[in-house]
């Protein structure tokens, strides 16, 4: 006999009822606007019930394509293996960026004097459980982006400087770690996601609309 709705676990009822919507939203049996309505209101409740209600008049199920490229768009960060150990970005009065799906080190030094930079991890490939970023800035701004499946320990000193981590941490056992250590001296270090849970899973479903349609 299968467990009551109400009486199931809440992220688990939501990640089913997410799944279902983006699979019929994908093959047209949902306009765009209800997706979103629907959508927001998954992700906001706690009401197994009514979680479970946004689905209820939707037939086409998750399939294997579906399960393989959700694999691919939000697991896939992290491949166990050797990398290189340690990866530099210097700047002196100038900027860089580092984004894409560039491959981690298990350390990554940063030097900025009146510079700023941009790191950005959003879709950097993690071959490493822990990852070490060890920072120096001065008169400078610096800006850490991270996805939502990541672990973020912040440990940089600040001397009239400041660090703004709003990455949230993550319950998956095997979610990289990203401990930020280091100087900040009249400089700002912002932690921040780029994009949103809701903004990823949208982003997903018009590319699984693109592929069916």
């Amino acid at each position: 006999m299968p467990v009551a709705t109400e009486d199931r676990p809440t992220e688990t009822v939501r990640e089913e009822v997410i799944d279902k919507l983006i699979m019929n939203y994908s093959h047209g049996e949902l306009s765009y606007e209800a997706f979103e309505r629907r959508l927001d209101i998954a992700m906001e409740s706690r009401d197994n019930k009514e979680i479970s209600a946004l689905a209820d008049d939707l037939d086409i199920s998750v399939d294997q394509t579906y399960v393989d490229n959700k694999k691919r768009d939000f697991f896939n960060n992290f491949e166990p293996g050797e990398t290189q150990e340690i990866d530099y970005l210097v700047n002196v009065f100038s900027g860089s960026n580092r984004n894409g799906a560039w491959h981690v080190a298990k350390e990554v030094r940063v030097f900025s004097i009146f510079s700023g930079s941009d790191i950005d991890f959003t879709d950097a490939k993690f071959s490493q459980p822990q990852v070490t970023i060890k920072l120096f800035s001065l008169f400078s701004g610096d800006n850490i982006y991270v996805p939502e499946n990541v672990n973020v320990i912040s440990k940089a000193f600040c001397i009239f400087g400041s660090v703004d981590n709003s990455a949230p941490s993550t319950q998956l056992t095997n979610a990289p770690t990203i401990i930020i250590e280091g100087l900040s001296i009249f400089s700002g270090i912002d932690i921040k996601i780029k994009r949103t849970i809701k903004e990823r899973f949208v982003a997903f479903a018009d590319s699984m609309k693109n592929m069916f349609n």
